[in-house]
């Protein structure tokens, strides 16, 4: 089973590149941030024709997060944060695998810059929000998958230049001790589980010529409850859509269960 996280920058404006992905690599699960729709808009009969079943929480222009599955996704929540700015950042859902119930939260974390703003505030309350309520979770069930944008570098390795981003929101001491607080509640990071030193940036800047140069960052993550270790078998960063024409400035990263 193939379950995949991306960014798309703009659903409708990467439809095409979303659906060539769909249909050449056929994840079970894709799981999309930056959707930039609101739900009625959102290409459902798109998905359909290639057998995924839509759940959306879209917003006007910015945000929102929606995961296509041709699974059939029960308990589907969007009210996991109760955001006070309203923004659509989180939408969750259930499914089945080998007889274990695995709840799949896909989330969009503000980017949080500048910081010392009230963007970066709000960076910090919405994790915050979201390490309590996946403490609420766990007592309920702890087959949890946690995957989408964080806007987190984790760690040196995981970007091109990390002298230029030791005071940016996205690497910042405090915010990546944020990401560590989750996977200390009982989570490995999947891909630096089973690649410890290879290099795995998901976005390259449009800007002065990062795709060319890989100058990239590891800001994408799949977050694996302990519970299913056994059943994760593979971690990919497909780069693929990346260099197609007119490409988000996210890759997928995929991870695969038994």
């Amino acid at each position: 089973m193939i379950i995949s996280s991306w960014n798309v920058n703009s659903v409708r404006a990467r439809i095409d590149n979303i659906k060539d992905y769909l249909k050449n690599y056929s994840p079970e699960i894709l799981l999309m941030q930056e959707i930039k729709t609101e739900d009625p808009n959102f290409p459902y009969d798109d998905f359909k024709k290639l057998n995924y079943e839509s759940y959306v929480f879209g917003q006007k222009s910015y945000n929102g997060v929606a995961i296509i599955s041709k699974k059939k996704l029960e308990n589907v929540r969007t009210d996991l944060i109760n955001d006070k700015l309203k923004q659509s950042r989180i939408i969750s859902g259930e499914f089945i695998l080998k007889k274990r119930k695995i709840q799949i939260i896909n989330i969009y974390t503000p980017n949080g810059n500048p910081v010392d703003t009230d963007k970066y505030t709000y960076k910090i309350k919405w994790l915050d929000d979201l390490i309590k309520q996946l403490k609420i979770l766990a007592k309920k069930n702890e087959n949890i998958i946690l995957a989408g944008d964080f806007n987190i570098i984790p760690s040196a390795e995981d970007v091109y230049n990390v002298k230029s981003f030791e005071d940016d929101a996205l690497y910042r001491l405090e915010i990546r001790k944020k990401l560590r607080e989750i996977i200390n509640m009982g989570y490995i990071d999947g891909y630096r589980h089973l690649h410890a030193t290879k290099e795995g940036y998901t976005f390259w800047d449009y800007m002065r010529g990062a795709w060319q140069k890989n100058n990239g960052m590891r800001i994408d993550h799949f977050l694996i409850s302990n519970s299913l270790i056994n059943l994760l078998k593979g971690v990919k960063i497909n780069k693929n859509p990346r260099g197609k024409t007119k490409p988000s400035d996210h890759t997928p990263i995929e991870i695969e269960l038994a």
